[in-house]
């Protein structure tokens, strides 16, 4: 797959950084960017540039396991590794609680909404996190253009932040950069899984990245049944990517 991406991943982490850098001039000259760390790829690369574009005392890592996290070890090794400062939030209560008040109201909750409301309580607590600290903070939104592409986010959840240094890259140069950066290979190229419904990333989707990252790049896709299926995705996600629609008189 390496072989059709044409990107210089050292150049493109020295122009993140730069644009980072730039937007926090810009737009919290002294704040702190706050990240969710959830031990995946994404989290551990952005996280990275921010320790590169900042540097480490103006980033906050934030764990937020709903109840047990497996894998809340590799969101440790992480922030260890980058020597950050670190929240660790236990959402469950407020997952939990969220539940208890729908059913009380009468509502009948969907899987699809028992699927997205943490990721998006997760979000208020990067928030909240951000708004307490002593020089204000900015959020950091980790998504990747191939999840992007298919809408593979909680929109105003993990899809919402308040500035996306990496939403430009796939899957496949998102790995050639945290490689570049010299972050950890079992924290890189692990399967990727969202913690939400127990699968795998790609078991979701119903393809591979490499697939997917082929076809945004080359328009070629082999298996029509699967083009068809990354092009609906495609068009009915659109509206995450999109500010909200405003009428104007």
């Amino acid at each position: 797959m390496e072989n059709i991406v044409n990107i210089n991943p050292s150049e493109q982490i020295e122009k993140i950084t730069k644009w980072i850098r730039d937007w926090f001039e810009e737009n919290g000259k002294t704040a702190s960017a706050v990240i969710g760390l959830s031990g995946g790829k994404d989290s551990t690369i952005v996280a990275a540039l921010l320790v590169k574009a900042l540097g480490k005392d103006r980033v906050v890592g934030v764990m937020m396991p709903n109840g047990e996290q497996k894998d809340i070890a590799d969101s440790q090794k992480v922030a260890e590794l980058l020597d950050i400062k670190t929240y660790t939030v236990n959402i469950a209560p407020a997952v939990d609680g969220e539940k208890k008040a729908l059913e009380e109201a009468g509502v009948t909750i969907s899987n699809d909404a028992q699927i997205n409301t943490p990721p998006r309580i997760r979000m208020a607590t990067l928030y909240a996190i951000a708004q307490s600290l002593p020089n204000g903070g900015r959020v950091a939104n980790t998504c990747n253009r191939s999840e992007d592409y298919v809408g593979y986010s909680t929109k105003y959840g993990d899809a919402a932040g308040d500035f996306s240094p990496c939403s430009a890259f796939l899957v496949t140069e998102m790995r050639m950069i945290g490689d570049a950066l010299g972050l950890p290979k079992d924290l890189i190229h692990k399967t990727p899984s969202d913690g939400l419904c127990g699968l795998s990333d790609e078991d979701k989707l119903g393809f591979t990245y490499d697939t997917l990252d082929r076809y945004i790049l080359t328009g070629v896709c082999e298996d029509e049944a699967l083009k068809a299926k990354i092009d609906r995705l495609h068009n009915i996600n659109l509206h995450k990517l999109k500010t909200i629609p405003m009428y104007t008189k």
